[in-house]
C-alpha cells in the first residue's frame, strides 16, 4: 500500500480522518517515496506553526516517522530520474481536466513505476490521476472516511 504524505501525517498526529486510516491500515506496511522526508516534516511544521500541535509533538512524530522507515514498515523509493521522467509523462496524462501538482505527480509515479498495489490518498487531484491511470484507491471513495463517524 503506497501512502501519500498526508495519509503518513494522518497516523502520526490527530487530524481529521486519522481514526478511520489507523482501523484500515493497522498492521500493514506501506511504501512511499523519499520525497515524503522532506513533506512529512513541512506538514508538521505547518501544524506546529497553526498551533494544531505543540513543538514537543512534532519532535515525536518525527520521530515516530523516522522509526517507521528506519525499521521498513515505511519503505521509500528513490526520487530519481526514472521517476521524473514518468511523473512528467503523468502530468501530461492528466492534462488539462486534472490539474496536478508536481509534487503529487512524482507521488503519483512512484507508485505507478514500482508496482505499489493500491495508493492511499484524500487528495482529489492524487485521486483522479490515479482513477485515470488505473491505480486502485484507498479509501475507495472520500465519502468512506466521513461515512465511518
Amino acid at each position: 500500500m503506497y501512502l501519500d504524505s498526508a495519509i503518513i501525517v494522518k497516523l502520526l498526529v490527530r487530524e481529521a480522518g486519522s481514526e478511520w486510516f489507523e482501523q484500515n491500515l493497522s498492521g500493514q506496511s506501506f511504501e512511499s517515496s523519499e520525497l515524503s522526508l522532506m513533506e512529512v516534516c513541512a506538514a508538521l511544521l505547518f501544524k506546529e506553526r497553526k498551533g494544531e500541535i505543540a513543538p514537543d509533538e512534532r519532535v515525536q512524530s518525527l520521530e515516530k516517522f523516522f522509526l517507521l522507515v528506519k525499521s521498513e514498515m515505511i519503505l521509500l523509493y528513490p526520487l530519481n530520474r526514472e521517476v521524473l521522467e514518468r511523473a512528467r509523462s503523468v502530468l501530461l496524462a492528466c492534462h488539462p481536466h486534472i490539474p496536478l501538482r508536481s509534487l503529487d505527480a512524482l507521488h503519483v509515479a512512484t507508485c505507478d513505476l514500482n508496482r505499489c498495489s493500491t495508493m492511499s490518498a484524500t487528495d482529489r487531484r492524487i485521486r483522479a490521476a490515479c482513477k485515470q491511470l488505473g491505480i486502485a484507491l484507498m479509501p475507495v471513495e472520500n465519502e468512506d472516511i466521513a461515512a465511518t463517524k
